[in-house]
């Protein structure tokens, strides 16, 4: 709660927030209560592929948006707007974004809200990167912009700090919630099917979110994520033929390579022979919804002499395929 009121989030009380065992149960829970059988929900395009699959599970239908990667893998509003029609229930965004890395300025979260807002769309916020934004940027929460609006934002500690088996994610509805209270009902009533989630993670958060923050030193430069970006962003872009929009959170990139130069026409075929070759694991675009053979996700977690090891044979590999 207290949470909440540092970001903003208008008109939340106790009862507005929902913890789950993982904000990946909670994005499954709101998608059932929401969609029937041939509604749509905007989706972004490359997404995390969560989104689509528990949109597709509740009988709903994914229509993607595109994120620009020309516009530092912005959302298009025009795309969105485009796909907009009155069978559209809501817009996702996920921000800071996985798998690129983006980071969301207000401009373009306000752009978002006043399209929501003419079409009385809900916004769904997956926020769970919070705290990893580098820079000296500032993470704006979209609730904060539309207190008209019913917002739905979701976030979690899994991410922040490191603890993805503990299982504790957590869900707050904000803004206007007289005009989602059948929505609302079905929420509490699937909630109430799973009874509670994980008990022991519940009584890490309090400590967690306001004890010292030793995720900022991670993420600022001498810090652990700053610096591993930093090696990766200049490693990979100094192979011919990848390129990349350096990532301001998160701990993710989405390379771009030169399909022409690689022959590269199937992007899991190219993951499989890299991992195939040289016992190193990357994910395809095509995996987070993209649909062109040309981008991969990397995460930059690992130490930078393992990043080291792991783009020294990315390059060696990608000397001699082609596909």
């Amino acid at each position: 709660m207290q949470y909440a009121q540092l970001k903003h989030l208008p008109n939340v009380t106790m009862s507005d927030i929902y913890t789950g065992n993982g904000v990946s149960e909670l994005i499954n829970l709101t998608m059932s209560a929401l969609l029937d059988t041939g509604d749509e929900i905007l989706i972004p395009s490359p997404d995390y592929p969560l989104w689509t699959a528990c949109a597709t599970l509740a009988g709903g239908k994914p229509v993607h948006y595109i994120c620009d990667e020309q516009s530092d893998w912005y959302p298009d509003i025009e795309d969105m707007r485009k796909k907009i029609n009155d069978r559209t229930k809501a817009i996702v965004i996920i921000n800071p974004n996985n798998p690129t890395g983006a980071l969301y300025p207000k401009e373009v979260l306000q752009q978002i809200v006043d399209l929501a807002r003419e079409h009385q769309l809900i916004i769904f916020s997956d926020e769970i990167y919070d705290r990893l934004v580098m820079d000296g940027k500032e993470h704006v929460s979209i609730a904060s912009l539309a207190p008209d609006l019913f917002c739905v934002t979701f976030s979690g500690l899994s991410k922040s700090h490191m603890i993805a088996g503990f299982r504790i994610g957590w869900m707050i509805l904000s803004g206007n919630k007289n005009i989602a209270r059948d929505y609302i009902e079905g929420i509490k009533m699937l909630s109430n099917m799973r009874l509670c989630s994980n008990v022991p993670a519940q009584s890490i958060v309090q400590t967690a979110l306001g004890g010292h923050q030793s995720v900022n030193d991670y993420i600022v430069p001498g810090g652990r994520i700053y610096e591993q970006r930093e090696y990766v962003y200049k490693a990979l872009t100094d192979i011919p033929g990848i390129s990349a929009v350096k990532p301001q959170a998160a701990f993710y990139m989405f390379p771009k390579i030169d399909t022409k130069k690689f022959n590269i026409v199937n992007d899991e075929k190219f993951a499989l022979d890299l991992l195939r070759d040289k016992k190193i694991l990357i994910v395809q675009g095509s995996g987070f919804n993209w649909h062109q053979p040309d981008h991969f996700r990397v995460v930059y977690l690992p130490r930078i002499e393992v990043l080291k090891e792991a783009v020294g044979k990315i390059g060696e590999f990608l000397q001699y395929y082609r596909q």
